[in-house]
């Protein structure tokens, strides 16, 4: 086996980020996907690419090739991860839809067994409200009750919403969740540490499945500033409904995935997460990680998970990044903790 890095998906927005800081810590990566000249274009001078046209071409080339790790960053992440496992490389996605996170955490034995490592969810949404709920339990026991909040602030490059993302929230909002977690309820408006305020409601993605994996609590909320919090909430049980339909998901997903939007601006300074944790005796501890662009933490999360693993710092398994690393690998990839804000 090789120590090469390959970044499956590398001539996207994601990908690129990714790229990025891999060269930021000593790593050539090698970039892989549908279209030679895009990947061409994102490629330094002397950086290996590999040209592959589907899934099944790509996994090919890896056990032909046996890089040391795969970074995923193409949708649908539930299909796609089942493949590029079976090659044996150690593996780690930017997931953040509960059936792909779900997925991969349930292979956790058969990873063990034959010694290879796979991190799901290393992006910003499971990554940052993980890590801050990691956070919280140190030292306690198992919670009576939790909740979660996501607010991503990312700068947005003109193109495409993308198949990853658009992926992420047409399985959110068709996800079915057997313990009562649905789109667009729990709503709530916080106070930011900066004094602003902004509203979440409940959106069932990877996020979810990550606070119910670590805390195992029996009652887990995750709830996004990018759920609808006004009144088009209340169409969400409808279109839940109809998301159901697998030929209409998938048909919702390519149609997202499409839509073209603007360049723009991060709208706040800091993007952040926030974690809510309750005690069957009373006590309650709240928090809140600090991350500067959202897009740019779900680059140099995989990157430094790539890092470590390398350097054989991991352990065979499947796991989220906090619950592999601890609560280090946010600080390590620029966020922060922030004092006084965890009460005991």
């Amino acid at each position: 086996m090789s120590n090469d890095v390959w970044i499956v998906g590398g001539a996207g927005r994601s990908g690129r980020h990714i790229a990025t800081q891999l060269r930021q810590r000593g790593i050539e990566p090698v970039l892989v996907g549908r279209n030679a000249d895009r990947l061409a274009e994102a490629a330094k001078d002397g950086e290996r690419t590999v040209v592959a046209h589907s899934i099944d071409e790509i996994v090919a080339e890896v056990r032909r090739q046996h890089p040391a790790v795969v970074i995923n960053t193409v949708a649908p992440f539930a299909e796609t991860a089942a493949e590029l496992v079976s090659t044996g490389a150690h593996y780690i996605d930017i997931a953040n839809d509960m059936g792909a996170i779900s997925g991969l955490l349930d292979r956790n034995e058969k990873l063990s067994a034959r010694g290879q490592t796979a991190v799901t969810g290393a992006g910003f949404g499971v990554t940052g409200t993980e890590s801050i709920l990691v956070k919280l339990l140190e030292g306690r026991p198992t919670p009576a009750r939790v909740r979660v909040d996501m607010l991503p602030s990312l700068e947005t490059e003109a193109g495409t919403v993308g198949e990853s993302l658009a992926a992420s929230l047409i399985t959110g909002l068709a996800y079915r969740d057997p313990r009562g977690s649905r789109f667009g309820r729990n709503l709530m408006r916080l106070v930011l540490p900066d004094g602003s305020e902004v509203s979440t409601a409940s959106m069932p993605l990877g996020d979810l499945a990550a606070a119910r994996h670590v805390s195992k609590a029996p009652t887990v909320i995750a709830a996004s500033s990018m759920a609808p919090t006004g009144p088009i909430r209340f169409v969400a049980p409808l279109a839940s409904t109809l998301l159901a339909v697998r030929p209409l998901q998938e048909f919702a997903q390519r149609q997202l995935a499409r839509v073209t939007v603007k360049a723009q601006p991060r709208p706040r300074e800091y993007s952040w997460a926030h974690a809510h944790v309750e005690w069957d005796d009373g006590s309650v501890r709240d928090g809140w990680l600090r991350i500067g662009d959202a897009s740019t933490f779900t680059g140099t999360v995989p990157a430094e998970v790539a890092r470590r693993l390398l350097e054989g710092d991991g352990r065979a398994g499947a796991f989220t990044p906090a619950s592999l690393f601890g609560t280090d690998l946010a600080e390590a990839c620029g966020a922060e903790y922030l004092p006084g804000l965890v009460a005991a």
